[in-house]
C-alpha cells in the first residue's frame, strides 16, 4: 500500500499510512525532497540520463542483478552498451572520490555486471499505456532515436524509424570497435529497446533526391517527427595554406579517422602503415590509434594540441592505449603534410604549442610557438579532431544554433511545428549517454505535445528503512579494477573483447565501497537529547550543531548556520553532504531519535 503526498518535506505520522510490518511509503513533489535528491546523489545528477546509481549497486549486493539490471534500464534504456562505453560523468561526481574519500566507485563496471551476471532466462519489465492512435517517425536509429522510439512505444504511440543504414545502432554499430563492444551484446540490447512493435527501416536515405524520404513526407504521413541524425560529416583539418582541409583528401593514406571507422563497421577491408599519426584527443581518436595496431600498426602516436590531463576520455581508455604500444605527444598542431613523389603520406610537420588560459568548456588553450615547428615521420594519418551536423538533406530549412546545429525549445521541438530533433544533431559530437538521456527527454516532449498535456511526472519515492546498510569497514575496501585479456593475445583481433568483465566476487566487492547516497539520516529534534554521542562516535565531520538552516527561494535547504555555542544550538543535524551512510550515529543514539530513509527519483502519472 502507498499513500501520495505533496507538501511537507519531513515526515508527518498523520500525513502517512502506516502498515503492518512499520514500513512507510510516500511520493513527494515538495521543492525540499526533490532537492535533497539532486543535490545528495551527485551521480545520478550527473548522470545525463539520471540513472538511479545507489538503487541499482544495493541491488548488486543483494544479489539481485535482474532487478539491477531493471533499474539500469528505467533510466538509461541500454545497459549491456553503456556499462562498456560509457563516458561515465557519474565516476567524476561520485562522493567516494571526494578528498579524503578514497577513489570513486567503478560504478560504469558494476552497470556492465548487472547486464554480465543477471538470469539469462530474465524477464524484462515494462509498464504500457494504451494505443494513442498517434504515430511518430524518427530519422536515425543511434542512441537517441533508440532511446525515443522505446519511451514513445511504450506510451502508446505507434513508432517508424527511418535509417540509413544496413542496421541500427548508428555510432555504436559503425563507429565502436567491436573490441570495446562485442555485437551480440549490441544486438541484443537493440532488439530489446525496439521489440514493443517499433517499426525499424533500414537503408533508407533520407533527403531530396530521387527514391529518399523527405522531411516534408513524413511531416504528412506522420503526426511528429524526430530528427536523429547524429553528426554525420568529419571536422575539416586546417592546414597552413588550406584551412578547408582538402588536403586530408588528396594524399594516400590520409583519412578522417570517423571516415576510417565507418568504412571499416561496414565491411571494408583497410589498411594502414608501419608508423600511424593520429591527431584527435576524444574517444575516436583513441578507437583509431587502437585499431590500427590490431591492423598491424608498429609504431602509433597520438598527437594532442594540449596535454592528457585535458583529454575527454575516460582514464581506462587512455591507460588500456597505452598498454596496448600507443604513444601520447602532447602540445603540438598539425601544420602540414609532407608526401613522397608518388602522393603517399611521408611525414607530417607539426608546431610546439604552450598552454593557455581555460576554454569555455572547461580545458585549456593551446597557443602555438612561434618558430617551433618540427617533423614527425608517417606512414598513415588519422584525423579525429570531431564531428559535425550536415543539414543538406532537409527539404524545409530550420532554425540553427551559432554552432551549426538543431535549435530546439524546451519540449525538444524545432522551429518546425511538430518536428522535434534530439542527440549529436542538436548537441553536436557528444556522448552516447549524452544522446540516451536526451532522447528520452524529447520523447516526454512529444508525448505532451501529441496528447496535449504531461502524462508523466518525476517525483521522489520516500521509503524508511530499518536499520543502517553499510558497514564502516566498506570504506577501506579498495577499488576493484576491470580484469582484461592479456597482452599480446588481445591485439590479434578486432573482435576479442579487451575488458572481460567483474565476476561475482569482484562486483559485490566493489559494491559495497558505493555510500548508498540516497539514504537519508535524519535526527528527530524533539526527541533529541543533545547527548552528543553521535557527533563523538562520527568518523567525519557530519553531524554539526547549528543555529539554522538556509532555505533557498525555492525552498530546497542551504547552508548550514554552525554554531560552538549551547545556548545558540537549535539542532544536532546530519550533514547528508559529509555523511557517508556507515550507521555509526544511528547505532549509538540512546534514545533511537535518528531515521533513516530512502529517497529515489520515479515517475508517476498525472
Amino acid at each position: 500500500m502507498v499513500r501520495h503526498r505533496t507538501g511537507a518535506a519531513e515526515p508527518d505520522g498523520a500525513a502517512l499510512l502506516r502498515l503492518e510490518d512499520e514500513a512507510e511509503i510516500y511520493y513527494s513533489d515538495d521543492p525540499r525532497d526533490i532537492g535533497w535528491v539532486l543535490e545528495n546523489v551527485p551521480c545520478q545528477t550527473a548522470c545525463p540520463a539520471g540513472t538511479n546509481v545507489p538503487a541499482y549497486i544495493w541491488a548488486i549486493l543483494e544479489d539481485k542483478h535482474g532487478k539491477s539490471y531493471e533499474i539500469n534500464r528505467e533510466a538509461n534504456v541500454l545497459p549491456g552498451i553503456l556499462g562498456r562505453i560509457c563516458s561515465r560523468p557519474c565516476e567524476s561526481e561520485c562522493r567516494h572520490g571526494w578528498p579524503g574519500n578514497g577513489e570513486p566507485v567503478n560504478i560504469c563496471h558494476l552497470k556492465r555486471a548487472a547486464a554480465d551476471l543477471k538470469h539469462r532466462g530474465h524477464r524484462l519489465n515494462e509498464s504500457l499505456y494504451a494505443p494513442s492512435g498517434k504515430t511518430v517517425a524518427i530519422v536515425g536509429a543511434g542512441p537517441a532515436g533508440i532511446a525515443a522510439a522505446h519511451d514513445l512505444s511504450l506510451l502508446g504511440h505507434d513508432v517508424t524509424i527511418f535509417e540509413r543504414e544496413q542496421r541500427p545502432g548508428g555510432m555504436l554499430t559503425y563507429g565502436i570497435p567491436e573490441f570495446r563492444l562485442p555485437r551480440d551484446i549490441l544486438h541484443e540490447e537493440l532488439r530489446n529497446a525496439l521489440r514493443l512493435g517499433v517499426a525499424l527501416k533500414t537503408g533508407v536515405r533520407f533527403g531530396n533526391g530521387a527514391g529518399e524520404v523527405s522531411l516534408s513526407e513524413l511531416r504528412r504521413d506522420f503526426d511528429a517527427v524526430m530528427l536523429a541524425m547524429g553528426c554525420t560529416a568529419p571536422m575539416p583539418l586546417p592546414l597552413r595554406g588550406d584551412e578547408s582541409g582538402e588536403a586530408v583528401r588528396e594524399i594516400a593514406n590520409v583519412e578522417y579517422g570517423f571516415e576510417f571507422l565507418l568504412d571499416l563497421h561496414r565491411g571494408a577491408q583497410k589498411t594502414v602503415g608501419r608508423r600511424v599519426a593520429v591527431v584527435g584527443a576524444g574517444f575516436t581518436a583513441l578507437d583509431c590509434a587502437r585499431v590500427a595496431r590490431r591492423l598491424g600498426a608498429e609504431e602509433i602516436a597520438i598527437h594532442i594540441r594540449t596535454t592528457e590531463e585535458y583529454i575527454p576520455v575516460t582514464k581506462d581508455e587512455i591507460f588500456e592505449a597505452k598498454r596496448e604500444g600507443v604513444r601520447l605527444h602532447g602540445l603540438r598542431t598539425p601544420v602540414r603534410l609532407k608526401s613522397d613523389s608518388q602522393g603517399r603520406l611521408a611525414a607530417v610537420e607539426f608546431v610546439q604549442n604552450r598552454l593557455g588560459g581555460w576554454r569555455a568548456d572547461g580545458r585549456r588553450k593551446a597557443i602555438p610557438i612561434e618558430g617551433s615547428e618540427f617533423v614527425e615521420p608517417a606512414d598513415t594519418l588519422l584525423v579525429a579532431i570531431g564531428q559535425k551536423t550536415v543539414h543538406d538533406a532537409l527539404d524545409t530549412p530550420l532554425a540553427l544554433d551559432r554552432w551549426g546545429n538543431a535549435e530546439i525549445d524546451e519540449r525538444g521541438m524545432t522551429s518546425l511545428e511538430g518536428v522535434f530533433a534530439a542527440g549529436d544533431y542538436v548537441k553536436g559530437a557528444s556522448t552516447v549517454i549524452e544522446a540516451v538521456g536526451q532522447g528520452r527527454d524529447v520523447a516526454a516532449g512529444i508525448d505532451a505535445w501529441l496528447m496535449g498535456r504531461p502524462r508523466r511526472k518525476r517525483v521522489v519515492r520516500i521509503e524508511k528503512v530499518a536499520r543502517p546498510l553499510r558497514e564502516r569497514a566498506f570504506d577501506f575496501i579498495p577499488r576493484q579494477h576491470m580484469p582484461t585479456e592479456p597482452m599480446p593475445e588481445r591485439c590479434r583481433s578486432l573482435s576479442e573483447e579487451v575488458e572481460t568483465g567483474f565476476d561475482h566476487t569482484l562486483a559485490v566487492e566493489e559494491a559495497k565501497r558505493c555510500y548508498l547516497c540516497n539514504l537519508s539520516y535524519q535526527i528527530d529534534i524533539d526527541n533529541c537529547i543533545y547527548c552528543r554521542a553521535c557527533i563523538e562516535v562520527a568518523p567525519k565531520n557530519c553531524i554539526k550543531m547549528v543555529e539554522g538552516v538556509e532555505i533557498r527561494p525555492d525552498g530546497t535547504y542551504g547552508a548550514l548556520a554552525e554554531t560552538t555555542a549551547w545556548n545558540a544550538v537549535g539542532a544536532i543535524w546530519i550533514d547528508n553532504n559529509e555523511c557517508i551512510r556507515c550507521g555509526a550515529c544511528y547505532e549509538v543514539c540512546p534514545t533511537r531519535c535518528i531515521s533513516i530513509t530512502r529517497k529515489d527519483f520515479v515517475m508517476v502519472d498525472v
